[in-house]
């Protein structure tokens, strides 16, 4: 049964591949970005930081595609250094596109979903939400909230046919990650238990899956797609 679905930062990386194995499946997708127009879905510029933008992109997707059913809450951003060098303005930019990013969509999402005693949200999150990352305090802070927040909402839209679910991905096969040094590079798949990196179809896959029927008893859990880096922490 086609769906409506909005992942939120579906340009690019892991996103795109979430928006496409959506499309390949059949949904109706829909797609946000800060950065302009994405082919193939109905795109809408959305920073997730602003409510008024947040209330916008959800008004447009209701009256051309309808009321979202699944939310995958994907946008996020990093700003790296370590704590003693960290500005609060970089704390604060990544906890609130990260996390309050993710509230905002999520709220905004949920009383359609609780008046149609269905729906699926996910969340991506990441392993260092579970294993910590050094100069990612910030970053690791807010995809570990995520998990918290998840877990709470699961608990609170269960009784209402709401499932609420984490994805946390490991080291992904990106332009950033190709432009890493190659001693950087062995030096992540040494601690990668499978040896190399993930796709972000794989990724992908897993998001899919937790929005199926297939997966309707699955709520509040996290979902590694790590390479056994975190070894389920």
């Amino acid at each position: 049964m086609s769906r409506v679905v909005l992942v939120t930062g579906g340009n690019r990386g892991i996103g795109a591949a979430i928006a496409a194995a959506f499309d390949a499946n059949g949904d109706r997708v829909a797609v946000t970005s800060r950065k302009g127009e994405v082919d193939g879905y109905l795109s809408l510029p959305c920073d997730v930081t602003s409510g008024e933008e947040v209330e916008a992109a959800f008004s447009t997707v209701e009256a051309e595609l309808g009321p979202v059913e699944v939310l995958v809450c994907n946008a996020g951003i990093t700003a790296d250094t370590l704590l003693l060098s960290m500005k609060e303005d970089a704390w604060a930019r990544v906890v609130d596109t990260n996390l309050t990013g993710a509230y905002r969509v999520a709220k905004r999402a949920t009383s359609k979903m609780i008046r149609a005693r269905k729906g699926r949200i996910i969340l991506v999150s990441s392993v260092v939400a579970l294993t910590g990352s050094a100069g990612q305090s910030n970053y690791a802070a807010s995809k570990a909230g995520m998990i918290g927040f998840a877990r709470s909402l699961a608990r609170e839209l269960g009784g209402r046919g709401v499932t609420v679910n984490v994805v946390a991905p490991g080291f992904v096969e990106s332009d950033m990650t190709a432009a890493l040094p190659e001693s950087r590079r062995a030096e992540i798949l040494a601690s990668v238990p499978l040896k190399r990196m993930a796709t972000p179809d794989e990724v992908a896959a897993s998001v899919v899956w937790l929005a199926s029927e297939q997966s309707g008893y699955v709520t509040g859990a996290v979902i590694p797609v790590d390479g056994g880096l975190g070894m389920g922490h």
